[in-house]
């Protein structure tokens, strides 16, 4: 392999995303965003990161993904970064489920697109999207080794107490239901990341890792694998999100569609994408929250006292699964910047060992660090995400491996 560079795609139903990186050093090159793909007017927006250039951005109709990457590939060419340099060594795709299948970073060839053509019952609204991302690569470079990550892979160490559901093996088996969680890539770059704030090795840490973004998810890592997610079969479990309500009584869709009338659509839609803080308080931003919040706004207050409490009972249930914990991480957009909510979250939690230390949490930062007292016996940190990184280090290792 004599090609250095890494391009990291995350398709989406109507977005491309991408990255271009340099993992000698693993420094950002380029990096930007297809925006609105398939309508009148598309956006594209692409920073040339090596050169310290202002991006460009214009509004242009990109008829469909094939479209669009073309046009990533003229912006990257501008810049002498062009896809058909020899210093491309691989294409990283973002996949969001991968089944039981797929444990580890793979080479994409026809039979593994079968397979996540198979998987889009479990993930129709993502892996249909992502499918595309692939077919358009690889007709634009079928000569350059393109790579699957998946971000259910780094849940597969999950032991079968805590993957299963009760209910028949048999029917779970037939139609792959199973706890699967996600945003895998994050929990895996995160707990190490912490390992390594800690001064330690992955193997020797236990990590509660809180990635909460729009969409917001919890992992126990135990010695660098995982162990429980609060995601499962979708990405709708779990902690209150965005727009989507995370754990509830299942019997509520029940509810809704004999006595409320609503169609199974019309349920999908609510709960995916009119619930969670959205739907309790009409704003998903916790930003805008918290301003209503300091105005006396009670429903923005209500709305983030679930979030908040279902926050705290998925600490201490990985507590207990974890049986001793190093660190509570705190990732991704609300949790790296949200220090509300990082204090909300161990608020009453010394007991357990948890607190953070006012003016460490005040302090606003792009690196890893420790928000807790020095006296605390479980560390508290933030450390800022990178999927895009871990997408390409994956991806390099792999490809490095097979050449």
């Amino acid at each position: 392999m004599t090609g250095t560079r890494v391009l990291v795609l995350n398709s989406g139903s109507s977005s491309l995303k991408y990255q271009l990186l340099d993992m000698r050093d693993s420094s950002r090159l380029a990096a930007g965003l297809v925006e609105r793909i398939g309508e009148q007017t598309s956006r594209l927006k692409h920073t040339p990161l090596a050169a310290g250039g202002d991006a460009r951005e214009a509004d242009v109709p990109i008829a469909d993904h094939d479209a669009a990457l073309k046009a990533v590939a003229q912006e990257l060419a501008r810049d002498g970064l062009g896809l058909d340099s020899p210093d491309l060594a691989a294409i990283g795709h973002r996949v969001v489920h991968g089944g039981m299948f797929f444990t580890e970073p793979t080479v994409i060839d026809d039979a593994v697109i079968a397979e996540i053509e198979r998987l889009i019952p479990v993930a129709p609204l993502h892996n249909p999207a992502n499918l595309t991302g692939i077919r358009t690569a690889r007709a634009l470079r079928p000569d350059l080794p393109q790579v699957a990550v998946f971000d259910t892979a780094f849940h597969t160490t999950m032991p079968e107490s805590a993957a299963r559901y009760a209910i028949d093996p048999r029917i779970a088996d037939r139609h792959r239901i199973r706890r699967y969680g996600f945003h895998g890539t994050s929990h895996a770059y995160v707990s190490r990341a912490t390992a390594e704030l800690l001064g330690k090795a992955p193997e020797d840490v236990n990590v509660i890792v809180l990635h909460l973004g729009n969409g917001a998810s919890a992992s126990a890592v135990r010695g660098g694998r995982c162990v429980d997610t609060s995601m499962g079969l979708t990405p709708l479990e779990g902690l209150v999100m965005g727009t989507r309500s995370g754990d509830m009584d299942p019997a509520v869709i029940f509810h809704l569609a004999r006595v409320g009338g609503m169609s199974m659509d019309e349920i999908d839609t609510l709960l995916n994408k009119r619930s969670g803080l959205f739907g309790l308080c009409g704003d998903n931003d916790m930003r805008e929250i918290r301003r209503r919040i300091d105005e006396g706004d009670e429903a923005a207050a209500l709305a983030f006292d679930i979030y908040v409490h279902r926050l705290k009972k998925y600490i201490g249930a990985y507590y207990a699964v974890l049986g001793t914990v190093d660190a509570v991480a705190f990732t991704a957009g609300v949790g790296e910047n949200a220090a509300p909510v990082r204090e909300a979250a161990v608020a009453g939690l010394e007991g357990l060992g948890l607190a953070v230390d006012p003016g460490r949490n005040a302090v606003r930062g792009d690196r890893p660090r420790i928000v807790s007292p020095d006296s605390a016996r479980v560390a508290v940190a933030v450390v800022p995400t990178d999927e895009e990184l871990e997408i390409a280090t994956q991806t390099y290792a792999l490809v490095g491996k097979n050449t």
